[in-house]
């Protein structure tokens, strides 16, 4: 028996997880900067809206390569989906429509996948072999995703272990989902067939905060590269949660790391109470040989019901069917996930593979709202042969649908009687999840026939050795070191003018923070001016620090370069102002001492600071504060 509570998330503690046996792992995808496609050669990265037709599919099950249907597959298939997918010419052809075989594989993908693998410590394949992953949900109009393995068996630094990298693929990434009502899902092909790594760390996370920890690690590595995407969508975190005596659950897409502790407790705690849940169905005597279950159309006693959604849909014709399910009074309002009940369980195996989206699609007798009559109750439970012991689910639609429902309300709640369903659930802003479908299995895999092995020889992966850059740990460590602000040092540890900064303070003896807040925090300053500050390379900002090193610019004058060169597309020295010899700063002092001869007419104190002020205004760009300080106070 479970004895063990949840406690609310914030008061968990580790010793709590623990208790539970708590373990997670990832499987991080993220997108690789290309400009093509990884196999054909459409644009990457070019997003819209806008599409020139639709194509509609039906997509159904193959069998694998030992003649089995994957479950996953099964599933989708019963669905029957209207599958429309949104073209638009400018970056889809005949490939993504599965109307051409591919291209061979984009081999500037291949190259940046395996500076990442290296970058994870990992063994790279002698030979890559392209596999085919069924996916029957429409995400990919082929109904499968070209993938293939190129690095095993890495490891990452983490406190004091190491998170283990069990393998690493390049693979294309699918369509964007527009929407998903009924039996009709529309899918953009604009980021379908982008290239994409995905990492799969070990199950050796412990706490939901160490989950989110590890993959900022995993995360900032690969950006250390300064050749994968940013943004958003670039990045998508499937995780793994498993506790005692459960299996493992993969939650599904999970787009900003911030929001995985709360959503891996959530699934800890599901997994948990379902345990609890099965051992009080089998002290009722309730298992998997024992369960029953039936159920009957009671449209006709529900005819007058005030209950709104139902009301609205005998008015449109459609019928009310009641599952019974012996012995389970009370247990429809067990608790799974924070403010969850096993209840909504059973509602998103009814949404998803009953495609009865609109909410709610399902109410039963354990319910603590306000739904039906306790009369209206009482007449369905003397209908269907029920008695105080069992639950009454109704759920309302077409006989199609409502067919498919009430099958998958009895399947839930038989599994309940075994424990976790292996499942891939959707990830929910509230922090809780929700099914997505079964979990897939070995069976969807299979070898692609259109493509050959390409072969990874050893002096391609010791070329790429020689480039791939220090792990940003190890210069966070030396910016730690050199005294530089924590939030700057790990922006920089990932940039790409890490390289520069290195190279400024080791040869140029620039100070490490003015050099490391010209690099990181004088960017942002100009994003925030609405100027493309991307337009900065390594190039011009060795120059402008060069120029800084020569005496023509100032501090404020570097920041002032930037913006000119973004202006001119390159920096040359003409954008440098007229330098200033001592003889203009002494006239420029003296001048500004009649200034604030005038400005004292009006009752202004502090006159030092008040000159040093008005002579900085006119030769902040190439005079340091320092110089003008030291000439006033002579």
């Amino acid at each position: 028996m479970k004895d063990f509570l949840f406690k609310p998330f914030e008061e968990m503690t580790n010793e709590d997880y623990e208790t539970v046996g708590f373990k997670s792992g990832l499987e991080i995808h993220q997108q690789l900067f290309t400009s093509k496609k990884l196999f054909c050669r459409c644009p990457a990265g070019k997003y819209s809206d806008k599409y020139d037709a639709e194509i509609l599919r039906h997509m159904r099950p193959t069998l694998s390569e030992l003649g089995e249907y994957d479950g996953t597959a099964l599933m989708e298939f019963k669905t029957k989906k209207d599958i429309i997918y949104r073209i638009n010419r400018d970056t889809v052809c005949t490939y993504e429509m599965d109307d051409t075989p591919p291209f061979l594989i984009n081999e500037d993908a291949l190259d940046i996948a395996l500076e990442c693998g290296l970058l994870f410590d990992c063994s790279i394949v002698d030979e890559l072999h392209i596999a085919r992953k069924q996916y029957l949900d429409g995400s990919i109009p082929t109904g499968f995703q070209r993938t293939a393995i190129f690095a095993l068996d890495g490891k990452i630094p983490y406190k004091n272990r190491q998170i283990d990298i069990v393998q690493m693929s390049i693979e294309e990434d699918a369509c964007r989902e527009v929407s998903d009502h009924g039996h009709t899902r529309v899918y953009l092909t604009d980021r379908l067939g982008m290239p994409l790594i995905e990492t799969v760390t070990g199950p050796n996370m412990r706490t939901p905060f160490e989950v989110a920890e590890v993959a900022e690690i995993c995360a900032n590595l690969v950006r250390s590269t300064n050749k994968v995407r940013r943004g958003i969508g670039s990045v998508r975190e499937d995780v793994n949660v498993s506790v005692d005596g459960g299996t493992r659950i993969e939650i599904k897409g999970v787009p900003k790391i911030g929001r995985i502790p709360l959503l891996t407790y959530n699934e800890a705690m599901r997994q948990w109470n379902l345990l609890r849940l099965r051992d009080e169905l089998h002290k009722r005597g309730i298992t998997k040989e024992s369960f029953t279950a039936k159920w009957d159309d009671v449209t006709r006693l529900v005819k007058r019901a005030i209950y709104l959604p139902i009301r609205n849909a005998i008015d449109q014709g459609l019928i009310v069917k009641c599952v019974v399910l012996r012995g389970y009074a009370g247990l429809l309002h067990w608790q799974t996930q924070t403010d969850t009940y096993f209840s909504k369980e059973i509602s998103d195996r009814v949404r998803v593979v009953a495609c009865l989206t609109t909410i709610p699609n399902i109410i039963h007798s354990d319910g603590k709202g306000e739904t039906l009559t306790s009369a209206e109750w009482q007449n369905i439970k003397k209908f269907v042969g029920a008695t105080n012991d069992d639950s009454l689910v109704l759920v309302w639609g077409n006989e199609m649908d409502t067919d498919t429902a009430v099958k998958e309300i009895m399947i839930r709640a038989k599994e309940a009687t075994i424990g976790i369903p292996s499942e891939t659930r959707q990830a929910f802003h509230d922090g809780t999840n929700g099914f997505e479908r079964i979990l897939p299995g070995a069976d969807r895999m299979y070898p692609d026939t259109d493509l050959p092995p390409t072969r990874i020889p050893d002096d391609r992966i010791e070329k790429i050795r020689t480039d791939i850059p220090e792990r940003f740990w190890k210069r966070e460590k030396w910016y730690r070191e050199l005294g530089i602000p924590a939030d700057t040092a790990r922006e920089l540890s990932i940039s790409k003018f890490a390289n520069v900064f290195k190279f400024v303070v080791n040869e140029w003896k620039i100070n490490p923070t003015l050099a490391a807040v010209a690099l990181i925090q004088f960017p942002k300053r100009l994003k925030k001016m609405k100027i493309d500050a991307n337009l900065l390379n390594e190039e011009i900002m060795e120059e402008i620090f060069r120029a800084y090193k020569d005496g023509l610019l100032s501090r404020a004058g570097i920041f002032a370069a930037m913006k000119k060169s973004i202006e001119k597309g390159r920096f040359y020295e003409e954008l440098l102002p007229k330098p200033r010899t001592t003889k203009e700063l002494e006239q420029i002092i003296a001048d500004s001492k009649e200034e604030l001869k005038k400005i004292k007419m009006f009752g202004a104190n502090n006159s030092s600071k008040l000159l040093i002020g008005l002579v900085m205004n006119k030769v902040r760009i190439n005079v340091e504060g320092k110089l003008v300080t030291e000439k006033i106070n002579v």
